[in-house]
């Protein structure tokens, strides 16, 4: 069995394989180290290249497009390892990434998880907005980072630089013992794609495991590169994904209160996009919250289990307060502004 497993999940990316897979491949041999890229049943000629370019990596082609959650599931199940990293093909990997995590998570056996710090590919000097230097989780279901609040991404100065216990950590490059991943039922495939590792972490959390960032890993993501950010598609899965995962883990004297403010607030979601002219986001909420009521029922059985397995109700990086009244009310933009950092 390997030590770890980086298996970067693939659809039509051949030109983010071209450009980052080297540096994967170079930065992350060690013993006990695999390279997997698997395939999402790619129309281009992402397999061809790598069977040409790149034949000591190991492919694991995939019979359709199972979306994001449901690949890695599938992927997964073909991978035998310690820890495996969950890394998109747009990340480009640093000298010694992976030490830091390993060395960590050796010596933390309650840690189930954990990611590096993420910057921006396009920006260097900044964090990205897809994890940065790890997840929380407001009141309401909105997810921001320490470094990212909403659109406003702040530089990397150092200030984020201690490890620090996380509510999620982002699937960008999520690393994970294998044995963990599978125990919390692994990712949700009828989610397809966003939003799937933040329910996944939130069951870890409350089944009493760790989620921790280290700092001292760093890499850099490109980001929205299979579904631009304005894409009507993302704003779909975004909204009706988030509904979902608050359906499944929200603890039951919390459920009615917090789904009533959201109906609320994805309303205003809806108008604020109708008034910047951006039809198609604004009908993409509408439809994600109709889906969301038609298909609830069928998270019924996974609500139980969760709720029955949960063994942390309190989350300190799942907060009391809103994210949103803080930045638009509070006009509080930056992480260190709006919350405090528990440092481990």
């Amino acid at each position: 069995m390997k030590k770890v497993s980086v298996v970067i999940l693939n659809w039509n990316g051949v030109g983010m394989l071209q450009k980052f897979l080297p540096k994967v491949v170079e930065y992350s041999a060690n013993q006990g180290v695999e390279v997997c890229v698997a395939d999402n049943a790619s129309t281009d000629d992402s397999v061809s290249f790598l069977q040409t370019h790149f034949p000591d990596v190991r492919l694991i082609v995939l019979d359709k497009n199972y979306g994001f959650a449901e690949g890695y599931n599938r992927a997964l199940e073909q991978v035998e390892a310690e820890y495996v990293v969950l890394l998109n093909s747009d990340v480009e990997v640093t000298p010694h990434w992976l030490e830091p995590l390993v060395e960590y998570m050796n010596t933390h056996p309650e840690v189930a998880a954990c990611q590096p710090k993420i910057r921006s590919e396009r920006n260097k000097e900044y964090f990205e907005y897809a994890g940065a230097a790890g997840g929380y989780l407001d009141k309401y279901g909105y997810p921001f980072c320490r470094g990212r609040i909403f659109d406003v991404v702040e530089k990397d100065e150092g200030q984020y630089d201690t490890v620090s216990s996380v509510f999620w950590a982002t699937g960008a490059a999520l690393f994970i013992r294998l044995k963990d991943y599978w125990e919390a039922g692994g990712l949700d495939g009828r989610f397809f794609a966003h939003m799937e590792e933040i329910d996944l972490c939130w069951r870890l959390r409350s089944r009493g495991r760790g989620i921790v960032c280290i700092p001292q890993s760093v890499v850099y993501h490109v980001g929205a590169a299979t579904l631009k950010k304005e894409n009507p598609r993302k704003t779909f899965l975004n909204f009706r994904n988030n509904l979902l995962m608050l359906y499944k883990n929200l603890p039951e004297k919390d459920l009615k209160r917090v789904m009533f403010v959201r109906g609320v607030l994805d309303g205003v979601a809806a108008v604020v996009f109708l008034l910047k002219g951006e039809k198609e986001a604004a009908k993409a909420v509408l439809q994600a919250r109709k889906e969301f009521n038609c298909i609830c029922p069928d998270f019924v059985p996974s609500r139980q289990e969760n709720l029955a397995k949960t063994v942390a109700d309190a989350i300190p990086e799942k907060v009391a307060y809103s994210i949103l009244w803080k930045f638009h009310i509070s006009r509080k933009k930056v992480f260190s502004t709006v919350t405090s950092v528990t440092i481990i």
